[in-house]
């Protein structure tokens, strides 16, 4: 087997495995323990981007208004994260056919 093919091969699982143990994790999962925010550590003030973990976590198990009360701007974040998802995924799955369409040299 052809080793970028391999690569490739391994990039879509990584993709499509990750995702999933997002959505079997309870919504909950991160709500609970210590922010690793710079900006709550060091200045103790919130970000734009506190909360979004949790957020998008609470958007994929469909609790809005969970997700709404952590970060307002994960409904922003959350569609363009599934558009960009979807988009390396279809990149991935392009330079697998395209190295299955090369002529084999070895």
């Amino acid at each position: 087997m052809n080793k970028k093919k391999l690569i490739h091969q391994l990039k879509i699982g990584g993709l499509l495995v990750i995702p999933l143990i997002l959505v079997l994790l309870p919504a909950g999962f991160f709500d609970e323990g210590q922010s690793v925010c710079l900006s709550v550590l060091l200045l103790d003030m919130e970000c734009y981007g506190c909360g979004m973990t949790r957020a998008v976590m609470h958007l994929l198990h469909f609790d809005f208004q969970a997700a709404w009360s952590f970060n307002k701007l994960s409904f922003i974040v959350f569609p363009l994260l599934v558009f960009l998802w979807g988009q390396l995924l279809s990149k991935e799955y392009r330079a697998i056919r395209r190295i299955r369409s090369l002529p084999e040299s070895e």
